[in-house]
């Protein structure tokens, strides 16, 4: 496979006129992300959805009711606990990126490792092939492991190096999501560490704040077309469509997501009213916000968030509970709440 840059110009009319209206949708996103100051209640909300869409791709699949009680300790699936390593994989890259102001090789073997749970790290075995649902070989990445590094350390340099290539930040996006994906460096989880490659791409070049753009959900609704566009370059070199279809993957998980935060934002100001007016005593802003970083919670999480006594914590659930804002449920002997509309929200 070849290394990049490009050796030619797939910056078309077509793919110009999509990266403005991306890059417009984007800046959009950003800007209303601020509507809501405690930047965790997005980030926790938002990527919890892209932790089981983005697994979802690869076939693991767990419930969304699955995914909330894992997050508050309850003993959920295999499937399960591999979808939240999505989460906690993500986090990890985000708190590298910000600290290194870089985007290496070595942050993304570390992705993959939370993710699939072991260190096996880059391949150094030949013999991976990507098959189709029929079984034929569609693509035979790299299969040594010198060209596997050599290629990394291209990818590496092409993505921390703008004077390599004067493309859209979007458009290089796309292009780095596509070299990954072929390079394939890992045994297990190359989709998803690309998936997280691009919005940490998106941080990294300041188009976005916060790690908030997810498009797996735009992937598993055109997953078919996705893996034609993928072929058709391995194949014949096709860039414009691939690059067209990544582009309408961001404009259209950004517009999505500004709906999504300003309904969160909707909703919290209308239970932050709702409990000032039933119970002015309990209410907080800290309280409420927790009530918004994950819709399930339990007695040790606002003990533990509002350094409060246990049972001035399990008092405050209960008078939640009796004003309709959580509904009490159990799981063996372990009692938890859930901030049902919040729940409602984040499922559709």
């Amino acid at each position: 496979m070849n290394k990049l840059p490009l050796k030619k110009d797939i910056e078309t009319k077509k793919v110009l006129k999509k990266s403005i209206l991306a890059n417009r949708a984007l800046s959009l996103l950003n800007g209303v992300a601020n509507i809501i100051p405690n930047q965790y209640v997005l980030i926790s909300s938002l990527i919890l959805k892209e932790a089981k869409s983005s697994s979802e791709i690869e076939n693991i699949v767990t419930t969304t009711d699955e995914l909330y009680k894992a997050e508050i300790n309850l003993e959920v699936s295999r499937e399960t606990k591999e979808v939240q390593r999505y989460k906690e994989a993500l986090l990890k890259g985000y708190e590298l990126l910000k600290k290194d102001n870089l985007l290496l090789i070595k942050h993304l073997i570390k992705i993959q490792s939370i993710i699939v749970d072991n260190n096996a790290g880059i391949r150094k075995q030949a013999g991976t092939t990507l098959k189709n649902s029929k079984g034929e070989i569609v693509y035979t990445p790299p299969q040594h492991y010198d060209e596997i590094m050599e290629l990394l350390s291209n990818l590496e340099e092409y993505i921390n190096n703008d004077n390599l290539e004067d493309y859209d930040y979007l458009v290089k996006m796309a292009i780095i999501h596509f070299q990954f994906e072929a390079i394939h460096p890992f045994y297990d989880g190359n989709g998803r560490v690309g998936r997280i490659l691009n919005v940490l791409y998106l941080v990294y070049k300041e188009l976005l704040n916060l790690p908030i753009l997810y498009i797996s959900d735009y992937i598993i609704r055109n997953k078919e077309k996705y893996y034609q566009l993928l072929s058709a370059l391995h194949k014949e070199d096709k860039w414009e469509d691939y690059i067209i279809f990544m582009l309408d993957a961001v404009e259209n998980t950004a517009i999505n997501t500004i709906e999504t935060i300003k309904k969160i934002k909707s909703l919290m100001d209308k239970q932050a009213e709702f409990i000032q007016n039933k119970l002015p005593k309990i209410y907080s802003k800290e309280l409420l916000e927790l009530l918004f970083i994950n819709p399930y919670t339990k007695i040790e999480f606002l003990e533990k968030n509002l350094n409060i006594s246990r049972q001035t914590a399990s008092k405050y659930l209960k008078q939640l509970a009796s004003i309709g804002i959580l509904e009490e449920n159990k799981k063996g002997k372990s009692k938890y709440y859930i901030n049902k509309e919040f729940f409602e929200l984040l499922s559709k």
